[in-house]
């Protein structure tokens, strides 16, 4: 395994998370979101983003010993308010697909939970598109689908599916 930090982001990591969002959504998303959308996505649009969530949230990088970023997570309280079993959410998590698989995702989950349960929030959800092959991680690790809704990316309508980890999953338990 290849030597790897997980630590706090700041802001001069935005442009390796907004490279690592990016490339990401173009290996993940291949042939489920339309291509034109994909393509559209830039760095510099993106790196704005990341900007401001690092300011608002807690964001969390996974880097290799050249320093390089590889993936990130952050998270915070459920966004909609609709889950009462699910205080916490894992709002994004990103893993090059070169660095997939070898316990990256594990380390950048657990620094979220980790603030969750600072926060006193004792379970989470994450929001998937159904065909993302990162749904049998989430799976992997214990996550139970609990909904799912209809959405519209460039047009095309997809199902996305929340996977939940309540106070008794692995994670959440003490």
């Amino acid at each position: 395994m290849i030597k790897v930090l997980i630590r706090k982001a700041e802001l001069e990591d935005t442009m390796g998370i907004a490279k690592v969002h990016v490339d990401s959504w173009r290996t993940t998303y291949k042939g489920i979101v339309p291509d034109a959308f994909l393509e559209n996505l830039s760095y510099e649009q993106r790196e704005q983003i990341w900007k401001g969530a690092v300011k608002a949230n807690h964001v969390y990088i996974a880097e290799d010993g050249d320093g390089q970023v590889i993936g990130f997570s952050t998270g915070g309280t459920e966004r909609t308010g609709k889950y009462e079993l699910y205080t916490g959410e894992l709002y994004a998590i990103y893993v090059l697909k070169e660095h997939q698989g070898k316990g990256i995702g594990r380390l950048l989950v657990q620094s979220v939970v980790d603030d969750l349960k600072n926060m006193k929030l004792n379970s989470m959800l994450i929001w998937a598109i159904e065909e993302n092959p990162a749904c049998r991680f989430y799976e992997a690790i214990g996550g139970k689908k609990i909904d799912s809704m209809e959405i519209e990316i460039a047009g095309k309508k997809l199902k996305e599916i929340a996977y939940g980890w309540d106070a008794n999953s692995e994670y959440f338990r003490t």
